[in-house]
């Protein structure tokens, strides 16, 4: 069974960084994607950032100011968030494909506000 669980979020002033960590109970490079979704307020669920065979893509947003990287050895997936904004506000939540199939964790929050 795959599992993936989210820490690292809270409030944050605007400006400040944050990093967010997905503990994976496997390593992340035996996935075929993993990535990080966030949901506003409000909002759909949206693909902030992802990583593939070494290979990452950002949504516009973010671009320039997050940053997803992996730790094999600690089966960790991270994603530094720089600079952060207001609408950056969410529940973010890790995501991977293992052999065809999308596993989900439960989400952390972030809020940044004055």
């Amino acid at each position: 069974q795959v599992q993936l669980v989210e820490s690292g979020g809270g409030l944050v002033q605007p400006g400040r960084s944050l990093r967010l960590s997905c503990a994976a109970s496997r390593s992340p490079s035996s996935f075929d994607v993993m990535g990080w979704y966030r949901q506003a307020p409000g909002k759909e669920r949206e693909l902030v950032a992802w990583l593939r065979n070494g290979w990452t893509k950002y949504t516009e947003s973010v671009k320039g100011r997050f940053t997803i990287f992996r730790d094999n050895a600690k089966t960790t997936v991270y994603l530094q968030m720089n600079s952060l904004k207001p609408e950056d506000t969410g529940v973010y939540y890790c995501n991977g494909n293992y052999l065809g199939v999308e596993y989900w964790g439960k989400g952390t929050l972030v809020t940044v506000s004055s």
